[in-house]
């Protein structure tokens, strides 16, 4: 299912993009998405699994890029964050003796991979510094 994930990870890397040589603390990336900067550190480890981020604590602490802005694209952030973009399937089972209940969830799914293709399509052309510069 759909989820603000994607949006989360894209904004702390899009911050982390715009200030590449400081390590910026949950506190102040959670103060620009108005969130709990509790919600920023789980998808901050979720980003240092990936090598997409190094980490420093204590006092002046925090995190920053490990990668150039320009080597990661909007596809890899989505792969991180996605395994793929689903819109849903019946809870139920459907009736197999139906025309449309025996099929529904194979063309459902077939239709889920077609709009993934189309969103990895369109997400490996944006690097993460293409997408920083429209701020």
């Amino acid at each position: 299912m759909i989820s603000g994930k994607f949006a989360i990870t894209l904004h702390i890397l899009t911050l982390l993009s715009k200030f590449p040589e400081e390590f910026l603390s949950s506190e102040f990336i959670a103060g620009s998405m108005n969130i709990n900067p509790v919600l920023v550190r789980k998808e901050i480890a979720n980003l240092k699994k990936h090598a997409m981020v190094e980490c420093r604590e204590g006092k002046y602490g925090g995190t920053r890029l490990a990668r150039q802005s320009e080597s990661i694209t909007l596809e890899d952030i989505f792969k991180m964050t996605f395994e793929e973009v689903t819109l849903g399937f019946s809870r139920n089972d459907p009736n197999p003796n139906c025309p449309v209940g025996k099929k529904i969830n194979q063309n459902l799914d077939a239709l889920y991979k077609d709009i993934n293709s189309g969103i990895c399509n369109k997400l490996q052309t944006i690097s993460l510094q293409e997408f920083t510069q429209e701020f």
